[in-house]
């Protein structure tokens, strides 16, 4: 069952792009948190939406705001995208898919490719944002624009 608006961010952990273990509970319900998935590493629109994150990523830390991606590649994989477009946000490795399940978050063009779906939780792991959009620059606006009222 998906996600709702008022629900707690679930409890997950992943090898992120560091290659350290990441743990949610280390973030979630201690500062507001964006968990933005997308369907995969150095694609046009998955770069577009990685790179407005990463332009207005301190933003989102003036707004004492984490910002987590998270995709099905693998570590290589968010290495090397989060080298090539200086990435400083945290990716996450979901390549068994828990997170995307456990989230709830459904497939796009006709369930054949992982959909691109941001989760904004406050400081208490409370869902305070869901948007679901094929584009990925207006994911950073309304994620922006959420934070600056909590």
């Amino acid at each position: 069952m998906a996600l709702q608006i008022g629900d707690r961010i679930p409890d997950f952990s992943a090898i992120d792009n560091n290659g350290d273990l990441f743990d949610s509970n280390e973030v979630v319900g201690k500062k507001p948190a964006v968990i933005y998935f997308y369907p995969k590493d150095d694609t046009r629109i998955c770069t577009e939406q990685a790179c407005s994150f990463r332009d207005q990523y301190e933003d989102f830390k003036a707004l004492g705001a984490e910002v987590i991606g998270v995709s099905g590649d693998s570590l290589k994989s968010h290495i090397a995208f989060a080298n090539k477009y200086n990435l400083p946000f945290i990716l996450l490795s979901d390549g068994d898919k828990k997170i995307r399940k456990a989230f709830g978050v459904p497939n796009d063009y006709l369930g054949l490719i992982p959909g691109r779906a941001t989760y904004v939780a406050d400081k208490k792991g409370f869902i305070q944002l869901i948007f679901d959009s094929t584009s990925g620059k207006i994911h950073i606006d309304k994620a922006l624009e959420i934070l600056k009222t909590m």
